[in-house]
């Protein structure tokens, strides 16, 4: 008996080992100035990540597609350090500042440490490090890229007026605002305990009680809700359009009773997904028809002829930076600097 599990005990480990060896082993050798491995551990964690987050298992195609993404930005970030284009540490801080500023805007306030790395998590598949090292390869990768066909990215011709007005013109039936409103508005958060959903509520009908239909009132109790201790949330809600896709988020009491109101006016209460509401409209606006000098978004300076400049670039740089990459790549990888291992490239 004794021998038996001993030598069931040997079998584990020499499996464990040579599991282990198969991931040491390279699924493809980049060498443009130096000797660097993709190993297959390396490849199976990028394959297994791309297809958690499509849902879906990838065929021998896309696997090799995979592959050579991770190929292509080795070769880059080794033509960089040999031209000595960096990254720094504080531009690395800087854009992930600027990813926390976009999920603040989403969010209307700032999140937390626990709520960025959350997302990043359920974003792409990594946790903080790895996306951070992952945001430092990009960058390098990218400026590499501007460096080098930095002639390209300088032809990119700014829309003139003829082709915005043209594109206005064949799209103009689209520019259509909605009805909107803006209102301010008091949140009593509540999550999925009867008695924390209670307490919200018996909060909630004090304010109810002591606001009325006073919006003078009102807000007093917005400017009260700015304090850590408030208990509740207040502050502008931004503008809500009158359609679909903005009902599937607010819900449809909300929506109703926001553009039941008159500006001025202050709401009953409303009971949401996750809080208590009370709101008061501070601006309506009709459904129009868009001209090219109208506001193509409440709230901003930015005009229907701005809006179609902008997109309009946007489209050319898309362009010249699939141009340049595809360029790139081609100059990278001229004289075979890489080797694919292909029997270590299935498991």
């Amino acid at each position: 008996m004794k021998r038996v599990v001993n030598v069931m005990a040997l079998g584990m480990v020499i499996a464990v080992m040579g599991f282990t060896q198969t991931d040491l082993q390279p699924a493809a050798l980049v060498r443009l100035t130096k000797s660097e491995p993709i190993t297959v551990k390396q490849f199976r964690t990028e394959i297994e990540r791309m297809e958690t987050q499509m849902g879906r298992p990838l065929n021998a195609a896309e696997r090799r597609q995979v592959l050579d993404v991770m190929i292509n930005e080795r070769l880059a970030i080794q033509a960089a350090e040999r031209d000595k284009i960096t990254i720094s540490e504080n531009e690395i801080t800087q854009q992930m500042q600027q990813l926390r500023s976009a999920m603040a805007q989403q969010i209307r306030r700032q999140p937390t440490d626990a709520e960025f790395t959350v997302a990043v998590r359920n974003e792409t598949g990594l946790d903080l490090p790895a996306f951070r090292e992952q945001l430092r390869r990009q960058m390098i990768t990218q400026k590499y890229l501007m460096s080098k066909k930095d002639s390209l990215f300088k032809s990119i011709k700014i829309p003139s007026e003829g082709e915005i007005l043209n594109n206005y013109t064949l799209a103009k039936s689209q520019f259509v605002r909605p009805e909107s409103v803006r209102f301010s508005m008091i949140q009593v958060s509540f999550g999925t305990d009867t008695a924390d959903k209670a307490k919200a509520k018996e909060l909630a009908d004090r304010l109810v009680r002591d606001i009325g239909s006073n919006p003078a009132k009102f807000d007093e109790a917005v400017v009260k809700g700015q304090a850590a201790n408030a208990g509740y949330r207040a502050g502008d809600g931004g503008y809500l359009p009158r359609n679909l896709e903005a009902q599937q988020v607010v819900g449809q009491d909300f929506m109703t009773t926001a553009f039941t109101l008159k500006q001025g006016e202050v709401s009953k209460l409303i009971e949401g997904a996750n809080g208590y509401q009370i709101i008061k409209v501070t601006e309506t606006h009709d459904q129009k028809n868009l001209d090219l000098d109208d506001i193509f978004q409440l709230g901003t300076t930015m005009t229907v002829r701005d809006y179609i400049g902008n997109v309009m670039l946007q489209e050319r740089q898309q362009k010249a930076i699939e141009q340049a990459t595809q360029e790139l790549v081609t100059e990278l990888r001229r004289g075979n600097p890489f080797q694919v291992f292909e029997n270590n490239l299935t498991w």
